[in-house]
């Protein structure tokens, strides 16, 4: 640090959660008491940068912005530009060129985001190392607001369960397109240039084509669902891959993350998908509220052609008080995690986290993917029964 009069520290922050040799450069403010920044860190080498609450682990390069309610671990970067807010998580070597928008956004490792983009509530993962890595071009969008005012809209690509252990196939979002939420596509799934998808793809290795919206101008009623049963289902799905990301982090990740900078950073994160889960609870509320009203005037209106999707949102308004209970709390699997943990602990044999995962024998990859599988498959069955 140079230059030390020209960067502003809040003195709630404590100086033992910055490392001695990482590097802030002119402009920067570092706000919030749960700040830290483990060694190697370059903070605003391009322009300047505020950051709030944020954790930081090693190596990390945030170029000039703004980062609230954060974490990034080893080695994720993002350009200038950035404005990152809460409930964003950027695992190792996660990145992000200029002017990218986040929140509520998880990015597994290597995951990358060219320029220009706006990717709130997805979670991403697919690759195997910096040069196989899941792609987002520049200028994407995720579409996360609905006209009918809501933000029941997270989309999922690739899964937790599986995407974890590094060795499935990346996936590639072409530039100047879109995804509009909530929506879910497989790993090595591949969207052209100029795309805006509509619709899941939840098989793996697909090629996607945008499905057009149909031409037209007629009469819409945003007070009105339609398709709601799909939208229940991915926003299930992807609060059961949080409940699975957030166990591996209880007890895998927190295996290795055991440095001080580290510990700082796990503890930011469990926080943060606890944090996550609040929010896609928060939203589905939200839109339990507004699908009331709207299977209301669908029986009203008494077109046999509405009555499966009626009946569809009453069951879902009527179920949710009781499976919001169970979709929050879902069984942890703990005879499958013990067993993952312990085969875990014996093919460990010292390596790092990154190397072990994709290494480990298909058989402990099995047990793990079962028990993460199994969270789930629980948080699924909870909003159904």
């Amino acid at each position: 640090m140079p230059n030390p009069a020209s960067v502003e520290i809040d003195p709630a922050i404590v100086p033992e959660r910055i490392a001695p040799d990482a590097v802030i450069h002119a402009g920067c403010r570092l706000r919030g008491a749960s700040t830290s920044v483990g060694p190697g860190s370059v903070l605003g080498a391009e322009t300047p940068l505020t950051i709030e609450d944020s954790q930081l682990g090693a190596n990390v390069e945030l170029k000039g912005g703004y980062v609230a309610g954060s974490v990034f671990l080893d080695g994720a970067n993002v350009g200038s530009g950035a404005h990152i807010r809460a409930g964003t998580l950027l695992e190792e070597e996660a990145n992000g060129a200029h002017t990218v928008g986040l929140k509520q956004t998880i990015l597994l490792p290597f995951v990358t985001l060219g320029s220009l983009i706006n990717f709130c509530d997805v979670l991403m993962a697919g690759g195997t190392s910096r040069k196989n890595h899941s792609e987002v071009g520049s200028s994407f969008i995720h579409f996360n607001y609905t006209p009918h005012q809501d933000k029941a809209t997270p989309s999922l690509l690739g899964d937790v369960p599986r995407g974890v252990f590094l060795d499935r196939a990346p996936i590639f979002l072409g530039g100047q397109g879109g995804l509009v939420g909530p929506l879910r596509l497989g790993f090595g799934c591949v969207t052209p240039a100029g795309s805006v998808l509509r619709r899941d793809a939840a098989d793996d290795g697909m090629l996607v084509g945008p499905a057009v919206a149909a031409a037209g101008i007629r009469r819409y009623d945003a007070s009105t669902y339609r398709g709601a049963q799909r939208v229940w289902q991915n926003n299930l799905t992807y609060i059961g891959n949080l409940v699975a990301l957030r166990e591996w982090y209880r007890h895998v990740r927190s295996l290795f993350m055991t440095g001080v900078y580290e510990r700082f950073c796990l503890d930011g994160a469990l926080r943060l998908l606890d944090g996550a889960l609040k929010e896609r609870l928060k939203r589905l509320d939200e839109w339990v509220a507004k699908l009331k009203g709207s299977a209301e005037r669908l029986r009203a209106d008494g077109e046999s052609r509405h009555l499966a999707e009626c009946e569809a949102q009453e069951r879902i308004v009527h179920g949710w008080t009781a499976a919001r209970m169970r979709v929050a709390n879902p069984m942890l699997g703990e005879v499958e995690r013990e067993r993952f943990v312990q085969e875990l602990i014996a093919a460990r044999a010292g390596r790092d986290y990154l190397p072990l995962l994709p290494a480990l024998p298909e058989a402990v990859k099995l047990t793990g993917r079962a028990w993460l599988q199994s969270l789930v498959e629980s948080t699924l069955r909870a909003g159904e029964e």
